[in-house]
């Protein structure tokens, strides 16, 4: 497979939204591993655990780096430490590198629309992953993307959303504690109430719905803010649950089929399974703690595997040709362990049974 800077090179000529060469057998599978939440100041060996895998593609899903700075020469060293690990030069030997950012990359905990750097953390962004000068990612705002791989004659198709640059403030609580085993912890947040609030922004929602339009025999939609969770007072897509139900209504009406969700975020991994009446379930693997871990994992009524309390990282192995088409997800520890395993058909997944 050529790599992205290779590809992209002929893309603006040829083709806007197909990225990588087509793989000659028709039989064959595309494999995509992901993670989140690692840092600049740590060796990163979970990254050589990717590479024994050989995945077609990696996915940052957000906290990549820890920022955290109005300083953009700072941000940028940062960065820089964690190209210079030999663990990340190691992946990006290897395999396709593709990225989205969460609040400590993109320069600030919980930051949203109002983070007064967006801008030049864009550009530092988009310059550190290497991301072709003739990109669409450089005539918007914002990160959001897309890419096409290839699998005999099926394509995959990966949205890669941007869950910062257009979102509203989230509305604090600072009264409320819960009990989680032996764990107190603060609900930080409460949903919005008010429906103009928006996690994506106009622009992204009318950007996204041309993209379910477009044809595909597999979606990827990676967003560093976990959709699929109940709210438990941390930010998520539960604290716009309009914006949750407008995805929804969106899948709908679209009839994008064979849709699944990847997010990071909470140093931990789960999966959970996020059921609508209106629409088939939606599936949100979360892979978080690449480098970081937590002490507790928050409720969630809708997890179905997991959590998973060590570093890891996440691997779909898609699945296109014979009778069965579907998407084994799969949950890996630092210790070379497989801790997690659920196969999802597409008939489960599909507005057509």
């Amino acid at each position: 497979m050529k790599t992205l800077r290779q590809f992209f090179a002929l893309s603006f000529i040829i083709c806007p939204c197909v990225f990588g060469e087509s793989k000659t057998d028709p039989n064959s599978t595309f494999t995509l591993a992901f993670g989140s939440c690692g840092n600049q100041n740590h060796p990163l060996p979970i990254l050589n655990d990717v590479v024994k895998h050989q995945p077609d593609v990696f996915i940052f899903l957000g906290d990549n780096i820890y920022g955290d700075t109005g300083n953009m020469d700072i941000l940028r060293q940062k960065y820089q430490k964690l190209g210079n690990q030999p663990s990340y030069q190691n992946l990006k030997k290897h395999t396709d590198i593709l990225a989205v950012w969460d609040d400590h990359d993109y320069g600030q905990n919980d930051a949203g629309k109002n983070y007064p750097h967006k801008e030049a953390s864009k550009e530092i962004f988009l310059e550190f992953f290497e991301e072709p000068k003739d990109s669409e990612r450089y005539q918007h705002k914002g990160i959001y993307h897309s890419v096409y791989p290839k699998v005999g004659d099926k394509t995959v198709q990966i949205i890669l959303l941007d869950c910062r640059t257009f979102r509203d403030d989230l509305v604090r609580e600072k009264q409320v504690t819960n009990l989680r085993g032996r764990h107190f912890y603060q609900l930080e947040y409460i949903p919005h109430t008010d429906t103009a609030k928006t996690l994506l922004g106009a622009e992204q929602w009318e950007w996204l719905e041309a993209e379910l339009r477009k044809p595909a025999d597999c979606r990827i939609l990676a967003s560093g803010t976990q959709f699929g969770i109940e709210y438990n007072g941390y930010e998520a897509w539960a604290n716009f649950p309009h914006e949750q139900e407008r995805l929804v209504q969106l899948i709908k009406k679209t009839q994008a089929n064979h849709l699944v969700l990847i997010s990071g975020d909470i140093h931990y991994a789960e999966i959970s399974k996020f059921e609508h009446s209106d629409c088939y379930p939606l599936y949100d693997i979360t892979s978080s703690g690449l480098a970081q871990t937590w002490k507790f994992a928050t409720p969630n009524k809708n997890r179905i595997e997991g959590p998973i309390m060590d570093n890891h990282f996440g691997l779909l192995t898609i699945s296109l040709s014979g009778n069965n088409p579907h998407l084994k997800s799969e949950i890996w520890d630092h210790r070379g362990n497989q801790r997690v395993e659920f196969t999802i058909p597409f008939r489960d997944i599909s507005f057509s049974k």
